[in-house]
């Protein structure tokens, strides 16, 4: 059996009047995140880390934020596509590790959905995906809510 881990990692601006969607769930708040898709940090974030495991490079090689197709994408089709690819190449999730780091909103209650949504596009079990959050204890970009971050790890087998 050949096992692959990968590690991922996105970051976000937040503003006023944009969305936050994080793990392909919509999340009610003031202030969402800025980007050329939806702006999605924890699947950008698994993304990199499944595209890492398989070394077919990360999210902006194969979709590029210069690219006008990608604009206001949502990411759940990215992650699609990113299995696709992994599955082409013979290789399948075992699990997943992910953390998101923001002060607001609350996440904790959003983590079930999150799982759900991610366990069914990467056609893994709900048991294999695991969402912690965390705070920056107000220090950082992140602590002054100007920003937010994800960090995922995968691991894939042949």
């Amino acid at each position: 059996m050949n096992i692959r881990i990968g590690f991922g990692f996105d970051v976000h601006q937040l503003s006023q009047g944009y969305p936050l969607f994080l793990g392909g769930v919509k999340l009610d708040t003031e202030k969402g995140a800025v980007g050329h898709s939806d702006a999605d940090v924890l699947i950008h974030a698994i993304c990199d880390a499944i595209l890492g495991a398989a070394a077919m490079r990360d999210i902006g090689f194969h979709f590029p934020n210069t690219d006008p197709k990608y604009k206001g994408i949502d990411s759940k089709l990215l992650l699609k596509e990113v299995i696709a690819k992994i599955s082409t190449a013979g290789y399948k999730i075992s699990n997943i590790d992910s953390t998101i780091c923001l002060e607001q909103p609350k996440v904790n209650p959003h983590i079930p959905a999150m799982v759900k949504v991610l366990a069914a596009i990467c056609e893994i079990a709900e048991d294999a995906v695991s969402i912690k959050a965390t705070t920056n204890e107000k220090l950082g970009y992140i602590g002054r809510e100007e920003g937010l971050a994800a960090y995922a790890s995968v691991l894939l087998y042949r």
